[in-house]
């Protein structure tokens, strides 16, 4: 006895002439559906071994599989990125605050936040280019590639950290003022580059 749940449904592996983890899941991406939860007899698999696992047959086993299409999820990801990158821009505004009113311990506090979400959206850009097979030097922002804008982000998030260790305030606070502010509509503009390649 085996069960095979694809997204809710119970999927016909048997009759389909499935008889692996591996033959279930390339029937499942060739539907262009992306795994994002697995699920043996209701335990997450060690996924260390993935070319074990895939032999794995089915029988005597409850196998839920969670998809998603591919483009929907880079969607909803650059939505995502979009959401906090507009909540690091308003941090970014209040740190440059907090420098002028000479209280550089909680702008350093706030700008921790802001770095955490500049490195992910840079992460997640590249994650899901490389996801949808999306060149970045191809796509433009501004007068430079995607690669190059994001290239010119690191050095200026690579200003940032230099300032803040020799803590030179007024350096971190013109960085945060000019080169960030240019940098916040090149986010946005690179954003709606990769949107419109995803389509």
């Amino acid at each position: 006895m085996m069960s095979v749940t694809v997204d809710r449904e119970e999927l016909a592996a048997e009759q389909l002439g499935l008889e692996t983890l591996g033959q279930v899941l390339t029937h499942v991406q060739r539907d262009n559906r992306l795994v994002v939860n697995l699920l043996i007899d209701g335990l997450a698999p060690d996924l260390a071994s993935v070319e074990n696992l895939r032999k794995s047959p089915l029988l005597g086993h409850t196998v839920y599989i969670e998809t998603v299409e591919p483009r929907q999820m880079a969607l909803d990801v650059l939505f995502e990125v979009d959401q906090q990158l507009a909540d690091a821009d308003r941090i970014r505004v209040e740190v440059i605050d907090l420098l002028q009113r000479n209280n550089p311990m909680k702008a350093m506090q706030r700008l921790s936040g802001c770095f955490s979400i500049w490195q992910h959206a840079q992460e997640s850009v590249r994650k899901t280019a490389q996801l949808l097979r999306v060149d970045l030097s191809r796509l433009r922002v501004e007068k430079a590639s995607l690669s190059e804008f994001l290239a010119e982000f690191c050095g200026h998030l690579r200003q940032i950290k230099s300032a803040l260790e020799m803590r030179d305030f007024v350096t971190l606070s013109d960085t945060l003022t000019y080169e960030l502010t240019r940098s916040t509509t090149g986010w946005v503009a690179a954003l709606n580059a990769v949107r419109s390649v995803i389509g």
